[in-house]
């Protein structure tokens, strides 16, 4: 049985020795370890994996690292079993290349994840969860239904015991009734010429100033938009010879592509939040 550990608490002396030490009187294999220390913050942070024999008991583990080491040093801590695969809602409009992405990439078995549910606000999308065989909820929303329409989201997600949400070009505002019951747990992808470039047609507006580079940003999602600690981005060299149409097909490859990794890095439990940022575990 392997565990992946994930630790962040004060920096101090001895957290490392302290913690090995305990899963090696456990029985326990450390295969991994990563940590790092944020100088500036003086918070620790540590990511590993441990293999155990037959006969483990994870509660068991879980109640004496919580009293022997989470207490004394004061650690936010979270344990994942290998093999226990999360529950993934996807969340989309009208744009259907992140979505195609993320489905054929969980069907060739790159995301170890369940899609219980795909959700759109538009039923433009529904004949691609119907190829996938994947159940397809049309919610709409607008000013006057807004409230109604998160409750029924809300419903649908702890109904299919979601852990994560991924929004794969969804054009609406999260709002904080949700954000608030899955903190951290929300992705988002989107152009990166926020904040020049904002509006309906960015890649119109940055083709007519000429830029440089087309890029693109995965966060997760907080109540400030657009501004939530980013797990991935990536860019690309564009020039005067590229047109509108290409500046667009340009930018949705690189969408997809870096949407992709901040997914699999999220199910790999290789990122972690703190103060509006992400440490990433390669």
């Amino acid at each position: 049985m392997k565990l992946t550990i994930l630790i962040h608490c004060k920096d101090q002396t001895g957290i490392i020795y302290a913690v090995t030490d305990f899963l090696f009187q456990k029985g326990g294999n450390v295969v991994y370890l990563d940590q790092h220390v944020d100088k500036e913050a003086v918070v620790f942070f540590m990511r590993l994996q441990v293999e155990f024999p037959n006969g483990f008991s994870n509660a068991e583990f879980e109640a004496e690292f919580e009293t022997l080491l989470a207490q004394p040093y004061e650690m936010k801590w979270s344990c994942h079993l290998e093999g226990v695969r999360p529950q993934m809602a996807i969340f989309v409009s009208k744009y259907n290349h992140c979505l195609y992405d993320l489905l054929s990439r969980h069907r060739s078995g790159e995301l170890e994840v369940d899609i219980p549910f795909i959700l759109s606000n538009h039923t433009d999308l529904a004949y691609i969860a119907a190829k996938f065989e994947i159940p397809f909820h049309h919610v709409p929303i607008s000013k006057e239904t807004r409230e109604k329409a998160e409750e029924i989201q809300l419903e649908l997600l702890k109904n299919s015991q979601i852990d994560f949400i991924v929004l794969a070009r969804y054009m609406q505002i999260v709002s904080s009734t949700v954000i608030d019951q899955y903190p951290s747990k929300i992705i988002n992808i989107h152009h990166s010429f926020l904040p020049a470039f904002a509006g309906a047609k960015p890649y119109h507006a940055a083709f007519k100033r000429g830029v440089k580079i087309i890029g693109a940003t995965s966060h997760y999602v907080t109540e400030a938009l657009d501004a939530g600690p980013i797990i991935e981005q990536d860019v690309l060299p564009v020039s005067h010879t590229h047109s509108i149409k290409d500046f667009i097909a340009k930018g949705r490859d690189l969408e997809k592509i870096v949407l992709s990794r901040a997914v699999k890095l999220h199910v790999e439990r290789k990122t972690m939040v703190y103060n509006n940022k992400t440490v990433i575990f390669m």
